[in-house]
């Protein structure tokens, strides 16, 4: 609004005031439908429904939650939603996330995750779109769990992986850089038995440290709010995030101890190898093309923390660095990424994207109705059997990746409504 509101300002304000008031908010919260597919501990795979008269077309798409982050980052609300962007396209799209993480899950390990729940969801997701290669999408430590499993499991069926917002190297975040020296002069204890007898991070602590990282922000908001009375999008998209906040998880206790050891204290993924399950994983042994993110105004995971992940990957077909409009979650679901992140998104997708004609369409047949004589029945188990012997195992489709990478063009595409000229920056400095 002006700071003399004009009579339109002034009408649009009020409307949203009484709408607010009278309905509790002006975001459309409604979570897009979906189903179970498969579940186990600290693991729960969604299929999102396709639309009606909509036929999911192109190798499906898995969305790895982060630890503690509530999965409805992918899915903040109506209009500002990835699950929603992907679904409207006829995209198959899956999420994995984690349920909610409580003081008996202490000891669960980082490598729950990297070696258990990422893979098995990538295998399901991919069994279940009929044997098709998947593309991984994480946000955040969503993005670092992708990229370790990519890394420790070259055998996975993955389409392509896609990093957004994670940061590599903990030494470039503000939050962090102050404090790694007094951290390297000490063993930690303190720390260490602080969430050993909390069991880890507790929910408050973890939104509390969301809402800091916003910094100036939080004072900055109430008038922010008022300066934007009349936008009813702005509102609903602080709505949206707030909600976002107030369901941060817990984190586990051990998971914790390792991230605040290896990759807080000693910085371990700057080197591109962390220890996990006691074996090195090393993201040089990505073989898939890798599309990372970083956010312009990112508090969390500024843009050369991300960054750093980059030279990392020489085994990668192709890896493109995008720096685009937003901060740690605006840059994924925020209003410019629908301009932005979700356009180059659609273009890496499509670019490694298996055709059709060409992809494995073996789903599993339906149970046949049953006969109504015992002979007839006994005769058709025989027959399947025998079948089933001879049938050779299905065949996994390979991404589209016979078109050689173009290394020179890193970040690179002027036709883009956003900036992107620091990305071709570094392609001129590597």
């Amino acid at each position: 609004m002006d700071l003399i509101p004009k009579p339109d300002q002034v009408a649009a304000a009020a409307s949203n005031v009484a709408h607010k008031v009278l309905y509790g908010g002006l975001a459309d919260l409604r979570p897009m439908p979906r189903t179970l597919i498969d579940d186990g501990p600290l693991r729960e795979v969604y299929h999102y429904r396709p639309q009606k008269k909509t036929r999911e077309t192109g190798d499906p798409i898995l969305l790895v939650t982060p630890l503690a982050a509530p999965a409805i980052c992918y899915d903040l609300r109506r209009g500002c939603s990835l699950v929603e962007h992907f679904v409207q396209q006829g995209r198959s799209t899956y999420l994995v996330e984690y349920g909610e993480v409580s003081f008996k899950n202490r000891a669960i390990g980082l490598e729950h995750w990297v070696d258990g729940v990422v893979p098995e969801a990538i295998k399901t997701v991919s069994e279940h779109a009929g044997g098709r290669p998947v593309h991984v999408i994480g946000w955040s430590l969503g993005g670092i769990f992708a990229a370790l499993a990519a890394a420790d499991g070259p055998q996975l069926p993955i389409a392509s992986l896609t990093v957004v917002g994670s940061p590599f190297d903990v030494g470039q975040v503000p939050m962090v850089a102050p404090i790694r020296p007094i951290l390297k002069l000490t063993d930690g204890g303190i720390v260490t038995q602080l969430y050993r007898m909390l069991g880890g991070a507790p929910k408050p602590l973890v939104r509390q440290a969301f809402r800091l990282s916003s910094g100036t922000k939080i004072i900055t908001k109430p008038l922010a709010m008022l300066q934007h009375l009349d936008d009813s999008e702005w509102l609903a998209q602080i709505e949206a995030v707030d909600r976002f906040t107030a369901n941060m998880h817990a984190y586990p206790g051990r998971s914790f101890g390792q991230l605040y050891h290896r990759m807080l204290k000693a910085n371990q993924l700057l080197s591109g190898k962390v220890t996990i399950s006691d074996h090195e994983i090393d993201v040089a042994n990505i073989k898939v093309p890798v599309l990372v993110f970083g956010g312009n105004t990112d508090g969390i995971a500024p843009i050369r923390s991300v960054q750093a992940l980059v030279p990392l990957l020489t085994g990668a077909h192709e890896v493109r660095f995008e720096i685009v409009p937003g901060g740690h979650l605006g840059m994924l679901t925020g209003r410019a990424a629908r301009t932005s992140t979700w356009l180059v998104m659609d273009e890496w997708i499509e670019q490694y994207s298996t055709p059709d004609d060409r992809a494995s369409t073996s789903r599993p047949r339906k149970r046949a109705a049953k006969k109504t004589t015992a002979k007839k029945t006994a005769a058709k188990k025989t027959a399947a059997k025998t079948a089933a012997r001879k049938k050779p195992a299905p065949k996994v489709a390979k991404p589209a990746t016979d078109v050689a990478p173009d290394r020179s063009a890193i970040g690179s595409n002027p036709d883009r409504r956003f900036a992107s000229a620091s990305s071709r920056n570094l392609a001129r400095k590597s």
